[in-house]
Parts: structure tokens; C-alpha cells; sequence
């Protein structure tokens, strides 16, 4: 767990770099180095490896602290540490965590075809929306091998990087196309893929919510600081925001949402970490994340409003923190109309 001295250092340097990171399309240098400095890619690396090997509920706090600096730098943290969690899950462990820090990239849809020859397995295959791919050393890619779904862990060096990512929000994850030709990749490090169970789906949505999470409450940092500034509504008597009693209870309604959305995702994380989730427990718990994520679109209308017009400036963090709570939160493990399908089949069954 980060503590709160090293947070706040990790904080000063992704918040400084976010526009860099945005603007150049994937993480900073500067930001990569403090990740990597403190841990943060290997929280999701064994412990034997030297890595924390994290409970869900410290990657979710972890990942929600990052995403409040620099959603997109939390963002390709959190891909990092669920390669490397598909990849142990797949007994694809020794020498590939012998950098217990290296940033790790990945893709679970089965983008290739590969087929097992003299030497491993030849695989080709295109997997888009790799995010951290430009900075990562290795990627786990889902294949398909002689016709069974199966997973690949392959030096990033090896692969062709297509700069397909082109997006509202989340713009400096990197999410690019990777590209693999009749590449030759070692037998041992190619494994069928092992089923997903209710705690690893958990995880791995965490992953995607955490970051939105710090983004919302990133946007309630520079509205307070709105409030805390001589900024007043604008055409009205009122000097400050603050003596405004409907913006009042506007930054009220926008924070209750903002830390109900944490709660709830914290109280899911808290839950997969202490009890045992069978397949039924799935349906509720994705309904809660996917429920969390729309209450941090909820609490961005908020504080846009609180703004107004200036808070679409290019030059305010606000803007950025709500386009990438836009993208984010739409990622297909938050899907609002799929999860409440799936909770209300589960109910009726």
C-alpha cells in the first residue's frame, strides 16, 4: 500500500506530467520512472518474485490515488498488474518476473492463431487497445493454439506497435494495435487458458474502476479549489461560490457521489479479498461496479455544472478528468445494460 508521504510524492509528479502524458499519448518518462520506482508495477508480481502480490482492496486504493493525479498514467498500472495476475493464474511465472518492476501489457481477446511446431508455437494475430504497449517489456496476448483459447507472454521488443488509439479520453494510455507475424514464441511460455474465476473478474474490473474513481475525485480537487479561489457565479451578487446556497449543495450532491462510488467499489474489493466468491456472487458484484461508474458520470455533471463553461478550457484539469471519466467508465467490464441483464437473469432463474 502506498503510504501517505510517498502517495502524495507519486501524486505531485503524475499530476505534473498529466498534460505531457495526454499530449503525447501515453505515460510520461517521468511518471513511468515513479511507478516503477515505487512498486507500483509490481503489485500484482509474486511475492517470491520480490513483488507485493496485493490484496484487490490495495490495488483498488492504490490505482484510485493514481487515477486522482493522472487517470491515464492508473490506467496502464492497472493493465500491468492484470497481465501479470492472468499470467501466474497460468503458471507462466520464472524468468518472466525475474524484473519483479517491468511494466507488463496485455490483451485477453484472442486477437491470434497460433499453432505448435519445432521449436514453440508460431503465432500471428492483430490485438487492439493494448494500453502501456509503447513502454512495456513484455505482453500477454490471448491465442488461439490448434483451436484451444489459450494465452502467450512475448517480448514487447518483437511485436509491431500500429498507433490506432485515438479517443476523447484516456487519451496518454497508449492504447495501441500490436501486431505479431509467424512470430516464434518458446513453448513454455504459451499455456491454455485456465477458466476466470469470480475473484479474478473482480480484479480485473477493479482495475478499469479504480482509475475513473480517482478521476472523479481528481475533478472534486479542482472544484474545491474553485471554491477555495475568489471565482463567484458568474451575472449574480455573490462574491465567492461559496455564499451561493444552490452551489453549496451542488458541490455537496457531487461529493456524495463521488465517495459513494469509492465506498461501493471498495466494499466489492473488500468482499473478494475476505470471502469466497462462487459464480452466482458475479452477476451482483458487476452490477454494483457498473453502478459505481455511473455515479461518477452523475457526480462529472455536478461539478461541470458547478464550473460552467470554463471548466471545458482546454487549459483545465477538470475537462480531462471528465473525458477520461467518459471513456473509462464505459470500458466493457462497466457495462451498465449487460449487468443489470445478467443480475436480473440471475434473479429469475
Amino acid at each position: 500500500m502506498i503510504d501517505d508521504a510517498t502517495g502524495d510524492e507519486i501524486g505531485a509528479v503524475l499530476r505534473t506530467n498529466a498534460d505531457k502524458t495526454e499530449q503525447g499519448g501515453r505515460p510520461a518518462a517521468e511518471s513511468l520512472e515513479a511507478l516503477r520506482d515505487d512498486g507500483l508495477f509490481g503489485l500484482r508480481t509474486p511475492s517470491e518474485y520480490g513483488g507485493g502480490w496485493a490484496s484487490v482492496e490495495t490495488v483498488a486504493r492504490c490505482l484510485t490515488r493514481l487515477g486522482r493525479a493522472c487517470p491515464s498514467s492508473a490506467w496502464v498500472a492497472g493493465t500491468c498488474l492484470t497481465a501479470k495476475n492472468i499470467a501466474v493464474r497460468n503458471h507462466l511465472e520464472g524468468d518472466l518476473f525475474a524484473d519483479p518492476d517491468a511494466l507488463w501489457c496485455g490483451s485477453g481477446i484472442p486477437g491470434g492463431q497460433g499453432e505448435r511446431g519445432v521449436g514453440g508455437v508460431r503465432i500471428s494475430g492483430r490485438w487492439p487497445n493494448v494500453s502501456g504497449c509503447e513502454d512495456a517489456v513484455w505482453a500477454l496476448l490471448g491465442v488461439v493454439v490448434d483451436g484451444v483459447f489459450s494465452f502467450a507472454v512475448v517480448p514487447v521488443a518483437d511485436l509491431a506497435v500500429e498507433r490506432t488509439w485515438h479517443m476523447a479520453g484516456m487519451c496518454g494510455t497508449g492504447s495501441q494495435t500490436v501486431v505479431a507475424d509467424d512470430l516464434l514464441v518458446p513453448a513454455e511460455r504459451v499455456a491454455t487458458a485456465a477458466p476466470f474465476t469470480t475473484a479474478d473478474l473482480m480484479l480485473y474490473s477493479m482495475t478499469v474502476l479504480s482509475p475513473v474513481v480517482g478521476a472523479t475525485l481528481g475533478a472534486l480537487d479542482a472544484v474545491g479549489a474553485m471554491f477555495a479561489s475568489d471565482r463567484k457565479p458568474f451575472m449574480t451578487t455573490y462574491t465567492r461560490m461559496g455564499e451561493s446556497a444552490g452551489a453549496r449543495q451542488w458541490l455537496a450532491e457531487a461529493t456524495h457521489l463521488a465517495h459513494r462510488a469509492e465506498t461501493t467499489m471498495l466494499a466489492v474489493a473488500h468482499d473478494t479479498d475476505t470471502t469466497e466468491l462462487s459464480e452466482n456472487d458475479s452477476p451482483r458484484l458487476h452490477m454494483d461496479l457498473a453502478d459505481a461508474a455511473r455515479t461518477c458520470r452523475s457526480a462529472m455533471e455536478r461539478m461541470l455544472d458547478l464550473h460552467g463553461a470554463s471548466g471545458f478550457d482546454t487549459a483545465n484539469a477538470l475537462q480531462r478528468f471528465w473525458r477520461d471519466v467518459a471513456v473509462g467508465s464505459r470500458h466493457p467490464h462497466l457495462n451498465p445494460y449487460l449487468a443489470v441483464e445478467r443480475y436480473g437473469t440471475a434473479l429469475t432463474v
